[in-house]
């Protein structure tokens, strides 16, 4: 019984240097990688912080996981991270694979109801964000874009005809 709370002093103390080692390791791999590892998450973003997450629990948790081939694993994840952005944005085929386009789901007032229910959105959702953006009326807004990385955006005024910042987002 008492193995559930306590097996050995080696263990703790394995823990307690791979975790801080590990941890430094971690945080000197993200600054020296750049901004966009720490953006607002798209799904392939979202993928590589939750293989980061895990590599960093295997290295802390697993004893047959030694600290370097956690921290390269680590490297390797992020590396291949900054290889796939660094191709994205040169290159538009790369750029569509990794990242999912825009939705437009209100233009000019009105809402599309057909783009609504493909990307799952209800009508409550789009009223928040419309809130959230100090409109009050459904009428008042130009656009409602879901955003490929979940986010809804809200542009305000169609009385300035179409806007170039819908120029990226499918029938728009």
């Amino acid at each position: 019984m008492e193995k559930i709370f306590f097996s050995n002093w080696e263990n703790i103390i394995r823990l307690l240097i791979t975790g801080v080692l590990a941890y430094v390791g971690l945080l000197l791999l993200l600054r020296t990688s750049g901004k966009r590892t720490l953006s607002k998450m798209n799904a392939f973003d979202l993928i590589v912080t939750v293989a980061l997450g895990s590599t960093l629990a295997s290295t802390l948790l697993n004893k047959s996981v030694p600290l370097l081939e956690g921290l390269l694993g680590m490297a390797l994840l992020i590396g291949l991270q900054f290889v796939i952005t660094w191709l994205a944005v040169r290159f538009k085929a790369v750029d569509r694979l990794v990242k999912a386009e825009p939705s437009l789901l209100v233009y000019e007032g009105h809402v599309l109801p057909d783009a609504m229910r493909q990307q799952r959105i209800t009508e409550g959702e789009i009223l928040t964000a419309l809130r959230e953006n100090g409109i009050n009326s459904l009428s008042e807004a130009a656009a409602v874009v879901l955003e490929n990385n979940g986010t809804l955006t809200v542009l305000d005024s169609i009385s300035h005809g179409v806007k170039s910042a819908l120029n990226d987002v499918p029938r728009a």
